[in-house]
C-alpha cells in the first residue's frame, strides 16, 4: 500500500482536522498550510496537546523553532522541506492552479513526502490532475458533514444575523460595513490585507456576539473557522491582480462552503446589486460537482546557481509534461531578470554563492501589493546593499527605515500600508544572513506590528460598530425607499435633503452630511450615482476639443469641471493622465475616458507648441549637426530660450547650422538662441504648467504680451529661460527681442567706424523698457558708458570693453593684472590660431528625457571642404577667434563682453512679435 494519500473534498469535511490528528499519531510529522493565520491557529492547538518544546511554527514572518521541536507548522511556501519526518501534510492542494503560488504546492505534492504518511488535502476538483501526473496515490473522498442550500437574493438591510456578506473590493466592503453600521448596529470586517492579529481581533468580535455580521473579501474563503449561517455574495467578479473576471464555480463553492459547521446546514445566496446565481451553478455549488482542474502550475526546481543567466535559464525549464504549466509573468523571475539586466547588480554576477543570494532577494513577498514596478525598486534597493552574500544591513539602515512606521496614523487606509511595510521588514528580520543583528529586529517588527495592528482593530471598530445607529436613523430605515435626485447644476439630494455636488466625475459632500444620518443618505447617494457617473464617462469619450481645456492648476477642465490633472510622465512634453473621480465605475469605461483626453492633450500640445512636438517626434530636425543639434536639445529642456552670454566659451554656429535650425523653427544669435513659437502668451502659459506637473514645483508666467518687464527678486532662472526671457540686469528682455537690440546696436556701432559711438533713446522700445532703466540692459551686452552729459549725467555715448578683446570670450586669457596679454609693438594679442568652441561648448544632458532625440536623428554628413580665404589688412580683420556677431556675446556681467569687429555686417534676426 502506497504512503502517499489524497484527501479530496469540499469544506466542512474535516480533512485538516484529521490531518492533525494524523500527524500527532506520529513521532515526528510536518504540515504545510496555505495561510499563516492558520498556521499559528493549529500551532497554538498543537502546542496545547505536546507542549511548547516539541513544536515549531515557521512561516515567512514568523520563526519559533525549539531545539527538540518534532512537529513543524508551516506554511507551503516555509515547509523545510530536507528535514525527515514520519508524518507530512499539504493542504488545500487545489491552489497548485493559482498563478501567483501554484508552482509551490506543486512542488510539494510532486516531491514531499514523509517517511511514512504522506497527506495531500483539498477539494474534489485535484483528483484528475493527481492521476495524471502519475502519482502512486491513494485517493480518499470526505463528504461535508452538514448540507449547503440556495436562499436566493435578498437586500442587505433584510438578511438574517450570523451572515457573512462577501464582496471583492475594499469600497464595497467599507460601504456594506457602513450600512450595517447604520441599520444593524455594525459588523466585523475580514480582508486578506489585514495583519493575523488584526483579523483575529475582527473575528473575535464576531464570534462572541458583539456584533451579528461580518463583511469579506474571499479571504473568508480559507483557513477561518467561523459560525456563519448564511453566505451572501454582494458581486461575483474580482480583479484578481490582472484583470477583471467571474468567479469560478469552484470558487464560489469553497467560499460558499463556509456556511454552515459541522452538522448545521448552511446557505448561499445574493445580495446587493450581485447578479443571481444560475440554476445549473447552483446546483454545481450544492452538489459540490466542479470541473476537474486539468492542470497545474510549475517551476524547475532544479536550479543551476553557477551565474545569474544560467539561474534564470534553469528557471525556464519547460516540465515536458501537459498536466504541468508554467507561468511565464511571476513576480520573483521577473524580479531576478531586472537583476540581471541593473548594471550595478547583476549581469555577470557567478558563484553559487552569489546567485543564491540574489535569488533569495528575488523572492521577497510583495507585502505591499504595488505590483511587479512597485516591488522591484524595493528588492533592487535592497540589493545594492545585500548582493555580498557577507553583507549585513545595519542597525543604522533598519532604524531608518522603521522610523516613519512608529507614528500613530487615524485612517485605515494608512494603518494597512504601514502593516504591509512592517511585515516587509519583518520577513527580513527572519533572514539571519540579512541583518547585523536579526534577534533585536524580530523583536522590534513584532512589536511595531502588533501595535499597529491593535491600533487598526480599533479604528476598523470605530468605524464599523455602532450599537446606537438603528435609533439615531429611524426614519430612514429601508433603503429602498430612499430618493435620489440630481440637478442641473450638479446638487444631489436624496429624500429631500442635500447631501453634496457631483462636479464633474467627483461627488462632493455638503458640510451638513457629516453627521450619521448625513453619512447614511450620502452612502445612498454614492451608490445610486453610479449609473449617472457610466452616462458621463460616455460622453466625455465623445466630447469635442472645444468642449475640453486645461487650467493654469495643471487639470483639464470639460463643462468647466476638473475631469482629470496632469501627473509626472516621461519627459515634461508627455505627462500622464489621472481621472478626477469616477473610482468606482467600470474599468473599460475610464480607460475610453482617459484615452480621448490623452488625445486632446497630444493634439494641443502640437496647436500651441509646434515646434517642440515636431523635433520630439523627429518630424524636424533631421538636418541639425554638432552645435546645432546641441542647442536643439537644450531647447527642448529648458522650453523656450538659452542664454549664449553664459556659456564659456561660447557656442560657435556656423551660417549653414544656423540655416538649418531656422528651418526646425529655432534661431541662435548674438546673445540668445531660442524658439519664436514658444514666445507667445499662450506657449509661455502651456510650458509652464506642463513643467510644473513634471516637477512638482510652480512655475512663474511672463506678463502677458511684454517685450520686457520688472524682475522682483524671485525669478529664477530657469523659469525666466523656460518662458523665453534673458536677465538683463534688474530687467527681463524677451530673447527675441533681445537678439533684435543686439542687432540695432552693432548697426550703430558700425556706422560709427568708432570704438565711441551714440545709441540713440528710441532704442528702448525695441525691448518695450522705460528710458531710466535703459542703460542697464545696453551694459548687459558688454558696453560702458563712454560720456555722460555734464548736467543730467544721462549717458551720450558707449563702448565697447576693451579688456575682453581676447580670443576666449569673457573669463579667458586675462592676465592677473587686468591687462591683456601685448604682442608686437605693445598691442593686445589677439591672431593664433582658433580654438574649437564645439569641442568645449557645454553639451545636452545624457539623461535628459530629450537625449532620445538623438536617435531620431541621421548621423550628421561629412564637413564640407572650406575654400581658402585671401588674408585681410590687420586693420580691418576680425579676430579668428570670433564668429560673426561674437561682440554681442558675453557673460552675465554687464561688464564681460567682447568688443565688437568693425567689419563685421549685422544681420538683422527675426522677432516673434
Amino acid at each position: 500500500m502506497s504512503n502517499l494519500k489524497a484527501v479530496l473534498g469540499p469544506t466542512n469535511t474535516g480533512k485538516t482536522h484529521y490531518a492533525i490528528e494524523r500527524m500527532m499519531g506520529h513521532s515526528t510529522g510536518m504540515i504545510g498550510l496555505p495561510l499563516r493565520l492558520l498556521a499559528r491557529e493549529v500551532y497554538d492547538r498543537v502546542v496545547k496537546a505536546k507542549g511548547e518544546q516539541a513544536v515549531a511554527l515557521i512561516t515567512g514572518e514568523e520563526r519559533i523553532e525549539p531545539p527538540r521541536a518534532r512537529y513543524w507548522i508551516c506554511t507551503v511556501e516555509s515547509m523545510p522541506v530536507h528535514k525527515r519526518v514520519e508524518f507530512l501534510a499539504v493542504d488545500e492542494i487545489q491552489l497548485a492552479e493559482d498563478e501567483d503560488r501554484g508552482h509551490v504546492f506543486t512542488d510539494r505534492i510532486l516531491n514531499a513526502r514523509g517517511t511514512a504518511e504522506t497527506l495531500l488535502l483539498g477539494a474534489e476538483t485535484m483528483r484528475s490532475v493527481l492521476r495524471d501526473l502519475d502519482l502512486d496515490v491513494e485517493t480518499m473522498a470526505r463528504e461535508r458533514f452538514s448540507e449547503l442550500h440556495y436562499s436566493g437574493p435578498a437586500k442587505i438591510t433584510k438578511l438574517p444575523k450570523r451572515t457573512a456578506i462577501v464582496a471583492f473590493s475594499i469600497d464595497q466592503v467599507y460601504a456594506i460595513g457602513e450600512l450595517l453600521k447604520r441599520q444593524k448596529g455594525g459588523s466585523a470586517i475580514v480582508m486578506g490585507a489585514l495583519s493575523p492579529r488584526t483579523r483575529n481581533a475582527q473575528v473575535d468580535l464576531y464570534q462572541s456576539g458583539e456584533v451579528d455580521y461580518l463583511v469579506a473579501t474571499d479571504a473568508i474563503g480559507m483557513g477561518l473557522n467561523l459560525d456563519v449561517d448564511r453566505i451572501a455574495f454582494a458581486s461575483r467578479s474580482k480583479y484578481d491582480g490582472r484583470r477583471h473576471r467571474w468567479l469560478s464555480n469552484a470558487e464560489a463553492g469553497q467560499i460558499a462552503g463556509r456556511a454552515g459547521r459541522f452538522r448545521s446546514d448552511g446557505e448561499f445566496g445574493e445580495t446587493g446589486d450581485c447578479p443571481p446565481f444560475e440554476q445549473e451553478d447552483v446546483r454545481a455549488i450544492e452538489e459540490n460537482r466542479f470541473e476537474q482542474v486539468g492542470e497545474v502550475q510549475w517551476r524547475n526546481s532544479s536550479l543551476d546557481y553557477r551565474s545569474i543567466k544560467t539561474l534564470i535559464a534553469s528557471l525556464a525549464r519547460p516540465s515536458g509534461h501537459p498536466a504541468l504549466r508554467q507561468y511565464p509573468h511571476a513576480l520573483d523571475e521577473w524580479v531576478l531578470r531586472r537583476m540581471a539586466e541593473d548594471g550595478d547588480i547583476g549581469p555577470n554576477v557567478r558563484g553559487e554563492r552569489y546567485v543564491r543570494r540574489l535569488w533569495d532577494l528575488a523572492r521577497l513577498p510583495d507585502f505591499r501589493k504595488t505590483g511587479h514596478e512597485g516591488h522591484g525598486r524595493l528588492v533592487l534597493g535592497l540589493a545594492e546593499t545585500l548582493a555580498d552574500p557577507d553583507a549585513r544591513l545595519g542597525d543604522t539602515a533598519m532604524q531608518l527605515r522603521l522610523e516613519n512606521l512608529e507614528s500613530n496614523v487615524p485612517d485605515i487606509a494608512s494603518l494597512q500600508q504601514r502593516l504591509a511595510m512592517i511585515r516587509t521588514w519583518t520577513y527580513a528580520a527572519h533572514r539571519d544572513d540579512w541583518l547585523e543583528n536579526p534577534a533585536y529586529w524580530r523583536e522590534k517588527t513584532r512589536e511595531i506590528e502588533d501595535r499597529l495592528s491593535d491600533a487598526l482593530h480599533a479604528a476598523l471598530t470605530l468605524r464599523f460598530v455602532d450599537r446606537r445607529t438603528t435609533a439615531l436613523l429611524a426614519g430612514l430605515k429601508r433603503e429602498d425607499l430612499l430618493v435620489t435626485e440630481l440637478s442641473d447644476n450638479g446638487e444631489v439630494t436624496v429624500e429631500g435633503h442635500v447631501v453634496g455636488k457631483l462636479v464633474g466625475l467627483q461627488f462632493e459632500p455638503a458640510s451638513t452630511a457629516k453627521t450619521l444620518e448625513g453619512k447614511a443618505v450620502r452612502s445612498a447617494a454614492v451608490s445610486a450615482l453610479g449609473p449617472i457617473l457610466a452616462q458621463r464617462l460616455g460622453e466625455l469619450a465623445d466630447a469635442p476639443a472645444e468642449a475640453v481645456s486645461l487650467s493654469d492648476a495643471g487639470t483639464i477642465l470639460w463643462q468647466d469641471a476638473p475631469v482629470a490633472r496632469l501627473a509626472p510622465g516621461p519627459d515634461w512634453l508627455s505627462p500622464r493622465l489621472e481621472l478626477i473621480g469616477a473610482e468606482d465605475a467600470e474599468t473599460h469605461r475610464k480607460d475610453a475616458a482617459l484615452k480621448h483626453l490623452e488625445e486632446w492633450l497630444a493634439a494641443e500640445v502640437l496647436r500651441v507648441l509646434p515646434t517642440h512636438a515636431r523635433l520630439k517626434s523627429g518630424e524636424s530636425g533631421k538636418e541639425l549637426e554638432g552645435m546645432a543639434r546641441g542647442l536643439a536639445f537644450r531647447l527642448l529642456e529648458t522650453g523656450a530660450a538659452i542664454d549664449l552670454r553664459e556659456e564659456s566659451p561660447p557656442p560657435h554656429v556656423t551660417r549653414e547650422q544656423r540655416e538649418a535650425m531656422k528651418a526646425a523653427g529655432l534661431r541662435s544669435g548674438r546673445v540668445a538662441a531660442h524658439i519664436p513659437d514658444s514666445q507667445k502668451p499662450a506657449a509661455q502659459r502651456l510650458i509652464a504648467i506642463l513643467q510644473a506637473s513634471q516637477t512638482g514645483e510652480a512655475r512663474r508666467v511672463a506678463p502677458e504680451g511684454a517685450g520686457s518687464f520688472p524682475l522682483d527678486g524671485e525669478w529664477p532662472e530657469r523659469d525666466l529661460h523656460s518662458q523665453g526671457y534673458l536677465r538683463f540686469g534688474k530687467r527681463a528682455v524677451r530673447a527675441d527681442l533681445a537678439e533684435r537690440l543686439g542687432w540695432e546696436i552693432s548697426k550703430r556701432r558700425k556706422e560709427a567706424d568708432k570704438p565711441v559711438f551714440e545709441l540713440p533713446a528710441e532704442l528702448a522700445s525695441v525691448v518695450s523698457c522705460p528710458g531710466d532703466e535703459f542703460p542697464a540692459i545696453v551694459k548687459g551686452f558688454g558696453l560702458a558708458p563712454a560720456e555722460k552729459d555734464e548736467e543730467t549725467g544721462a549717458v551720450t555715448k558707449w563702448r565697447y570693453l576693451a579688456r575682453h578683446r581676447g580670443e576666449g570670450g569673457p573669463h579667458k586669457n586675462k592676465p592677473a593684472g587686468g591687462k591683456p596679454p601685448k604682442g608686437k609693438g605693445g598691442k593686445a594679442k589677439t591672431g593664433g590660431k582658433p580654438q574649437s568652441r564645439a569641442s568645449h561648448a557645454r553639451q545636452p544632458d545624457p539623461d535628459s528625457p530629450f537625449a532620445a532625440l538623438a536617435s531620431l536623428l541621421p548621423p550628421p554628413p561629412p564637413p564640407k571642404p572650406k575654400k581658402k580665404k585671401k588674408k585681410k589688412s590687420a586693420q580691418k580683420a576680425a579676430p579668428p577667434s570670433q564668429p560673426e556677431g561674437s561682440e554681442l556675446k558675453s557673460g552675465s556681467e554687464p561688464d564681460t563682453s567682447p568688443p565688437a569687429s568693425p567689419t563685421d555686417t549685422p544681420s538683422k534676426p527675426e522677432s516673434s512679435s
